[in-house]
């Protein structure tokens, strides 16, 4: 592994390329890696860097955004197939009828989904601060998709707006159920669970934390306890063992085969041959950066 990850090193430095690695990105990643984290903040460290290319070692609605976000850079993936299963429930088409049915709601759509959905809507939102968002978005109706799983978490923080949901879901986080939780819980007593809100209702009831990737790390090092239960994608385990060594995390969760899918070899590749380069037409990059500005305006004193 040192000989590949020297030669990338080396290599992103001859070529001014930066690596931006998400959270659940196998731990080798984490080597090569110049900024590790959420989809957003990787896109945002990115655009402070003076780098002429992006290698974006996540799914492809995150090398999107880097687009949108990084005009002038060169943004490149490991595997052009690498998608998001949520991202893929729902199609413009879909989107477009939903605003049809409701024709009064502003659209919030989650960052997890493709430019052309981001391009349809109002504002994006991340899980950390799409309570902000909606509750900051002027209007009494709000279309929030494609999770309804954060949708509903959403919408018991703001219960004074009409939340409009979609039937889609991050099969990794959805397919966990109170009983499971509850014998890890058995294995692990006293632990405290930290859970993802696109968990579902009856998990969320249960934990101690509702957080985003980007916030699990700060709670584990503030809170006392040694032992966390920590409901997301198995990656993430890896990143708090990381930051956080001190303490101990426990995964209930499942595995992201297409998050898995990058590996050093395939990164060193990426970089040689510049190969998979991803691209957003310019009236979606003009219209789905409007709604990102909207989320960065919502947020911006919070």
């Amino acid at each position: 592994m040192g000989n590949l990850v020297d030669e990338i090193r080396k290599l992103k430095k001859v070529k001014n390329a930066v690596i931006l690695a998400h959270n659940y990105q196998r731990p080798e990643i984490y080597e090569v890696a110049d900024f590790i984290g959420d989809s957003l903040r990787l896109c945002m460290e990115a655009k402070k860097t003076s780098a002429d290319i992006i290698v974006f070692c996540g799914v492809k609605f995150m090398a999107q955004s880097a687009c949108i976000l990084n005009p002038g850079k060169k943004v490149i993936v490991p595997f052009p197939d690498a998608g998001c299963a949520m991202a893929d429930m729902l199609t413009e088409n879909d989107l477009i009828a939903l605003k049809k049915q409701y024709p009064k709601a502003k659209v919030v759509t989650y960052i997890n989904s493709s430019a052309e959905i981001k391009a349809l809507s109002d504002a994006v939102c991340t899980s950390s601060n799409a309570v902000s968002v909606v509750r900051g978005l002027e209007g009494n109706e709000i279309i929030f998709v494609p999770d309804k799983n954060l949708a509903n978490y959403v919408a018991k923080q703001v219960p004074e707006k009409k939340i409009i949901t979609f039937d889609g879901k991050c099969p990794i986080h959805d397919f966990l159920t109170r009983e499971t939780l509850w014998e890890a819980k058995k294995e692990h007593a006293g632990a405290k669970i930290i859970a993802h809100p696109e968990s579902k209702n009856e998990i969320l009831e249960c934990a101690d934390y509702i957080s985003s990737t980007s916030e699990m790390v700060n709670l584990s090092r503030k809170d006392p306890a040694k032992n966390f239960l920590v409901l997301t994608e198995c990656g993430m385990i890896e990143k708090l063992k990381k930051e956080v060594p001190d303490k101990n995390f426990y995964g209930v969760c499942n595995f992201c085969f297409d998050m898995k899918k990058n590996t050093l070899e395939s990164v060193l590749k990426c970089l040689k041959e510049e190969k998979f380069a991803v691209t957003v037409s310019k009236d979606v990059t003009e219209r789905a950066l409007s709604a990102f500005n909207k989320m960065f305006e919502l947020t911006k004193n919070g």
